[in-house]
């Protein structure tokens, strides 16, 4: 199967955290990082998800924001350093590739955003991700 969600960064299950609905699934990427998913209880089940098992993270480009340092007093627990690769922008919005421990991530964000943080190949930054928008696959 194809997707149109182009960042899919692979890993393994470290752990998951039932509750009555959702669960919290924290995977290892290949790069070391660790991140948490919040999906359904009833995705957790279909796709078998347990303690060693390989998925693909897939996060939409547009739910990828960029912080240029460290943030105290934020919510977002996924927070994934890495180094701009790549800036191409167009009318309104940006397209950044960030090049991460084990894969690479692009952030669709808006041109002002760019401008106003000075982004650009070689900046470091820190990809923000919520738990709520990263999906699993497994493989």
């Amino acid at each position: 199967m194809s997707l149109s969600i182009r960042n899919q960064i692979p890993g393994t299950v470290v752990s998951v955290t039932s509750g009555e609905v959702m669960a919290t699934v924290k995977v290892r990427l290949d790069g070391g990082q660790e991140i948490t998913a919040a999906i359904t209880l009833e995705a957790v089940k279909e796709l078998g998800l347990a303690a060693g098992s390989s998925v693909r993270t897939l996060i939409k480009s547009t739910e990828v924001a960029l912080a240029t340092g460290a943030i105290e007093g934020l919510s977002i627990r996924n927070r994934i350093p890495g180094t701009i690769t790549e800036v191409t922008t167009g009318g309104a919005m940006a397209g950044v590739k960030v090049i991460v421990a084990g894969g690479e991530l692009t952030a669709a964000i808006t041109k002002d955003a760019v401008t106003d943080l000075g982004l650009a190949p070689g900046s470091s930054v820190i990809a923000l991700i919520k738990s709520t928008e990263i999906s699993l696959a497994s493989v």
